[in-house]
């Protein structure tokens, strides 16, 4: 088998030209197959491996704490090496076509109530040209949804604060409008005549958020402002930027919003991406339920 497995990395190394690490991750899941086979079943050539062996293999992976997500990915590499010694006659029969792939658990997005979401907005109240910029950014992430890309990309030429929008470019390249808030609107005009003009330098681009120096700021440090600015707050929970677009989201539904129009805003290009915040709202809605239903 490991013989086998030798050529089968080698012609996803040639004919098929897939990455190194895709090679490693396919070379070690097949070792740690061929491995347990020896080990537990002391079969040693594929043409002796069966479904109910490869099925085994794979209860005892998940046993072992084996995370869904893993456990289909390990599978994909077991199918298209056995699905490759089928095609090439190297064993009769494909004993991984059977198996179905685990089912990968949906984790539902971690939301901030609303009044946790105010505190942390209002709770940078320094007229400094930084406060001014973080408020702004805290406000704009929790009004208009933005990813972390596009926030830190977002432009001048693309802001209204007159009409209230934004344009920014989404996954895909795929361009949108969101609509910016009041308490937004007026958080990005105190940083713009107030703030902005103080951290513009020789570097300085049309990005609407600048760095201390200038530049347009990272990812990285958009990340550490939120969580500076959450801990400041005095919140307890890890606050990044993708919470607050999920807080965005779900307060929208909360507060009777259609689901079609938070796809849009989201810029999510499947409304069944959308529809996790569904399930958000259904578990509160239960757990208000549990809470005061006499006969919960």
């Amino acid at each position: 088998m490991l013989t086998q497995i030798e050529s089968f990395i080698l012609h996803l190394a040639t004919e098929r030209g897939l990455s190194v690490n895709y090679q490693l991750l396919v070379r070690r899941v097949l070792e740690g197959l061929a491995s347990w086979l020896k080990e537990h079943r002391e079969v040693e050539d594929t043409a002796a491996v069966t479904t109910a062996m490869l099925t085994d293999y794979l209860a005892r992976r998940k046993k072992e704490g084996l995370a869904a997500s893993s456990a289909r990915v390990e599978l994909v590499a077991v199918k298209i090496f056995f699905r490759w010694l089928a095609a090439r006659g190297k064993r009769v029969g494909d004993p991984a076509e059977p198996i179905l792939p685990p089912r990968v658990e949906k984790h539902l997005p971690g939301t901030l109530n609303e009044e946790t979401a105010r505190q942390l907005v209002e709770s940078i109240t320094g007229n400094s040209a930084l406060d001014r910029r973080d408020r702004a950014i805290l406000e704009l992430f929790y009004a208009s949804g933005l990813r972390l890309s596009e926030l830190v990309h977002a432009r001048l030429e693309n802001l209204s604060l007159e009409e209230g929008w934004i344009r920014v470019v989404g996954k895909g390249n795929k361009t949108r409008l969101c609509p910016v808030g009041g308490a937004a609107r007026d958080a990005l005009q105190a940083y713009l005549d107030l703030a902005r003009p103080e951290l513009v330098g020789p570097k300085s681009q049309s990005h609407i958020f600048l760095s201390i120096r200038g530049t347009d700021l990272t990812p990285a440090r958009v990340r550490q402002v939120v969580e500076e600015r959450a801990t400041a707050s005095g919140l307890s929970v890890h606050v990044y930027p993708h919470l607050l677009r999920h807080s965005f989201a779900t307060h929208l539904l909360n507060n009777g919003a259609d689901l079609r129009v938070i796809q849009e805003m989201l810029g999510h290009a499947d409304i069944s991406t959308t529809q996790i915040y569904t399930h958000v709202d259904q578990k509160r809605l239960k757990q208000v339920h549990r809470n005061f239903h006499p006969r919960a």
